[in-house]
C-alpha cells in the first residue's frame, strides 16, 4: 500500500489551475474537464470570474467535488471608468490580467503551488501570465476541432472574405461553401470583434507545448 499512498501524494502536490471564460457554454466545458482531471488524484482548481451573475450561479451549481475560485473581472466603482472607451474583451483583459496575477501570486505561496494553467482558448495571452510566473499553459478549445481548423486556417491565410472562391478546401476537410462555416465569415461586417477573437485563438500556437480540445478523436481523426 506505502508505494500507491506515495504515487497519490505526489499526484496531489500537482495542482492545475483551469480558466473558464463566464459564458455557460465554456464554462461547462472545462468543468467537465477538471473534474476529468481530479479523478486522476490531481488537485485541480477551476477559476473563473464574477461579472456574470448567471455564470457565476450556473459554476456554483455544477461542482460539488472542487472547490471554484472567483476573481474579478471588473474594476471597483469609484468614479469614473478607465476603460469605458473600450470594449468589452479590452477591458477584461486589462482586468483580468491583473486580478489572475495575484490570485496566482498567492496560490505560489499555497502548500501546493500551481505548475499548469488550462484556460479558455479565446483568451490566449493567459499562456503569457503564467510564464511571467515560472509556469506552462495551454489552451482549452470548447468547440469541435473541425471548427477550430476553420478558424485556425482562415488566420493563415489559407481563405479570405468576402470568398474569392465559392468553395473553400481545407486539409482533411470536405469541400465547403459559406454556409458550411461558422456564421461570424458570414456576417463579419456585423461581429468583427467576434469573429478577430475566434480566430486569434490561434495567435499564439507556435509557442504551445499543449493542446487541448473538447472533441471526440475517433470522429474527427483526420482533422486532428
Amino acid at each position: 500500500m506505502e508505494p500507491k499512498s506515495m504515487e497519490q501524494g505526489t499526484q496531489r502536490e500537482t495542482h492545475i489551475l483551469c480558466f473558464c471564460f463566464p459564458a455557460q457554454g465554456h464554462i461547462n466545458p472545462i468543468l467537465q474537464f477538471s473534474k476529468r482531471l481530479a479523478s486522476k488524484g490531481l488537485k485541480v482548481t477551476p477559476v473563473s470570474t464574477c461579472s456574470s451573475t448567471v455564470s457565476s450561479k450556473f459554476i456554483q451549481t455544477q461542482t460539488t467535488s472542487i472547490n471554484i475560485e472567483i476573481i474579478s473581472d471588473d474594476e471597483p466603482d469609484e468614479g469614473q471608468s478607465r476603460t469605458a472607451n473600450l470594449d468589452f474583451f479590452e477591458a477584461y483583459k486589462i482586468f483580468v490580467s491583473q486580478s489572475l496575477s495575484e490570485f496566482i501570486n498567492k496560490q505560489l505561496s499555497s502548500e501546493y503551488p500551481p505548475k499548469f494553467i488550462i484556460y479558455d482558448s479565446i483568451i490566449p495571452w493567459i499562456l503569457d501570465i503564467a510564464r511571467g510566473f515560472g509556469m506552462d499553459g495551454a489552451p482549452f478549445f470548447t468547440q469541435p476541432w473541425a471548427v477550430n481548423s476553420i478558424y485556425y486556417h482562415f488566420l493563415q491565410g489559407k481563405f479570405k472574405i468576402p470568398l474569392e472562391e465559392p468553395i473553400v478546401s481545407l486539409p482533411s476537410m470536405p469541400p465547403l461553401k459559406l454556409n458550411d462555416l461558422p456564421s461570424f465569415f458570414d456576417a463579419a461586417d456585423a461581429y468583427p470583434t467576434s469573429l478577430n477573437m475566434l480566430v486569434n485563438q490561434f495567435s499564439n500556437v507556435e509557442k504551445l507545448n499543449w493542446l487541448f480540445c473538447n472533441t471526440f478523436d475517433e470522429l474527427e481523426d483526420e482533422v486532428i
